[in-house]
């Protein structure tokens, strides 16, 4: 057994038994190892950077199941080259959608600002109704709407008259001469 390693074994046995100097030192003495086989590998910083991480948790959970101490290089090397092959694997699954030709859905700044209009006028509107029913209505135009059961604990109304009232309700909006001009310059 050389010097080297039996430093490497006394260093395994101190970091088994949780001697924070012994983990300090493995780390110190191979994480130039862990990044080489990295560099390697092709891998980008950030990801050697996770992959350094990865390695040293697997070491933390499998040192004590290491048969001969002095093997610790090559496993290190050996599980390094599975994590980067793993994080390789992970980029070539990943869609690169930067050269797709991806339509813009956005609405244009006229719809915008007639969806606006549009919004502004329903909101008056709707001050306009007695409390109840503007009450009501603005649990029903919530996203997504209030459950009936609850409208009706909140409002202390019958479920069976949420909809009848409803009806009621947007019948006086459709007769509102702010929402009738909309409606007539929809239609136009």
């Amino acid at each position: 057994m050389s010097d080297n390693d039996d430093l490497v074994d006394r260093l395994v046995h101190d970091a088994v038994r949780g001697n924070p100097a012994g983990w300090r030192e493995i780390v110190r003495r191979y994480t130039p190892l862990v990044r080489s086989v990295c560099h390697r590998h092709g891998l980008a910083a950030a990801d050697i950077d996770d992959v350094t991480g990865v390695v040293w948790l697997r070491l933390v959970t499998h040192l004590a199941d290491l048969r001969t101490p002095a093997a610790l290089p090559g496993w290190l090397s050996v599980t390094t080259q599975r994590e980067c092959l793993a994080v390789l694997r992970h980029h070539a699954r990943q869609t690169c959608t930067d050269e797709w030709d991806i339509a813009d859905t956005r609405p244009e700044p006229d719809a915008q600002l007639l969806e606006l209009e549009r919004r502004t006028t329903l909101r008056h509107a709707i001050a306009t109704l007695p409390d109840r029913d503007r009450h009501l209505m603005s649990m029903l135009f919530r996203d997504p709407p209030a459950p009936y059961t609850q409208i009706s604990t909140t409002l202390r109304i019958p479920v069976g008259t949420i909809g009848p009232t409803r009806q009621r309700c947007l019948g006086r909006l459709r007769r509102n001469p702010a929402i009738t001009a909309l409606i007539t310059a929809a239609a136009a």
